[in-house]
């Protein structure tokens, strides 16, 4: 399942960043000291090749910095996937067992939808 999870969340997070930017939202101001808007961005596929590479490599560390060190999968924890870390709860644990067998399907059937979205 750990496998399955983490693609899954990736791309509902990608599908949402798509909607949005597609709905036409974009952050105010400039993306770099050239004067290139957020709003000259195109949605998808096509923005790599108009964000600067300086961006890119912000992105990048941004993402691997997450990896190395906020999202990791507790050891010990109550299910895979389980990234609280003690931090973020939202009343996970006063969910009874089935409820959170239903939400865990939930989610992972929802990051399956995404994966084929995106």
């Amino acid at each position: 399942r750990y496998v399955e999870l983490k693609p899954g969340r990736i791309s509902m997070l990608a599908v949402l960043g798509h909607i949005v930017t597609a709905a036409g939202v974009r952050l105010p101001g400039d993306i770099d000291l050239e004067g290139t808007s957020f709003a000259s961005i195109p949605t998808g596929i096509a923005a790599l090749s108009k964000v600067p590479a300086a961006g890119l490599l912000q992105i990048f560390l941004f993402v691997g910095a997450l990896e190395l060190a906020v999202m990791k999968d507790i050891t010990g924890g109550a299910f895979v996937g389980d990234f609280r870390n003690g931090f973020l709860d939202f009343g996970w644990d006063t969910f009874s067992p089935e409820e959170q067998d239903r939400k865990r399907g939930i989610e992972l059937n929802n990051g399956r939808a995404a994966m084929m979205g995106i």
